[in-house]
């Protein structure tokens, strides 16, 4: 099958997809039922202070309100990152053939995205959590990223980005301890995320088809950089001061947190195994991983 049949085909596919599968954040998610204080906003033990003792001397009530904190401060980032991602995918696709399926997928992504990115500042504001940018150094060089930005390492670093998610949200739409609204809201985005994996995956093999090994170095540095920029702003030090807590005790713990690192490393298996196949595993990049604790 030529590229451009196979491209076409897997962009049909994702449409059939999207038109039996996706979800209306506006009515699907109970918006309306006040926050139960007894719920946590994630699974805890995806907490960055989860196995620390500094979790182990706090009250529930304060682990909840901390991971209702995290949870809002990883939606956060993954707005600032949806937002990058619809401009690179727009701009991927300006003044392209409207007919092509890959086209018509290309919008229905960006289209999932913008609902997506209205879901998480909703559910964020339902925590009752403020809003948590990303440290100005990281929006600037976020901006830099957006404009830039191509091909296969654009759709790689999108990749990154929601395969990370993925996982942990997995763990926590199965959690009953986890606030039944933010359940719903990862479910919807694991669902809906997985056709964006497939496309993305597609696209960043078939873009380094004959790259030479100078492209895929470049690649290779660019993908790792945006990764350790994403992961790195998940957890908003800000979170700990919301949550009672004496934050600079709280960020070096969560800093030489094994448990915390071990997970980065176990849901990030099987896209860096993904990475590895496209040659985008160089030393320079592993740099990157090693220090965002994804390898």
């Amino acid at each position: 099958m030529t590229t451009t049949v196979h491209r076409e085909s897997t962009a049909q596919r994702l449409l059939r997809s999207s038109d039996q599968l996706s979800y209306d954040p506006v009515s699907e998610v109970d918006w309306e039922t006040p926050l139960d204080p007894g719920h946590h906003g994630m699974s805890p033990e995806w907490s960055s202070l989860y196995g620390t003792a500094y979790w182990d001397g706090m009250p529930e009530e304060q682990r909840r309100e901390l991971t209702r904190h995290e949870s809002a401060s990883i939606a956060s980032t993954g707005i600032w990152f949806e937002m990058i991602l619809q401009q690179m995918v727009l701009r991927d696709f300006y003044a392209k053939d409207p007919t092509d399926p890959a086209f018509q997928w290309a919008l229905t992504e960006i289209a999932d995205e913008c609902r997506h990115s209205i879901m998480f500042a909703r559910g964020a504001a339902k925590l009752g959590a403020p809003a948590y940018v990303p440290k100005r150094s990281t929006v600037e060089l976020g901006r830099v990223f957006a404009a830039v930005a191509s091909g296969e390492a654009a759709y790689a670093s999108i990749l990154v980005a929601e395969e990370v998610l993925d996982v942990m949200q997995r763990d926590w739409m199965r959690d009953e301890r986890v606030a039944p609204f933010v359940r719903t809201i990862t479910n919807i985005h694991v669902v809906e995320e997985s056709r964006h994996m497939a496309f993305a995956r597609d696209e960043t093999r078939e873009r380094l088809a004959g790259a030479g090994r100078l492209r895929r170095g470049v690649d290779a540095v660019v993908v790792a950089a945006a990764a350790y920029m994403i992961v790195t702003s998940m957890w908003s030090p800000q979170v700990y001061a919301n949550a009672g807590l004496d934050t600079r005790r709280a960020v070096r713990e969560a800093r030489a947190n094994e448990h915390h690192k071990a997970l980065l490393r176990s849901s990030c298996a099987g896209l860096m195994e993904f990475l590895g196949s496209c040659g985008l595993l160089t030393r320079p990049a592993l740099w990157f991983y090693r220090r965002a604790n994804l390898i």
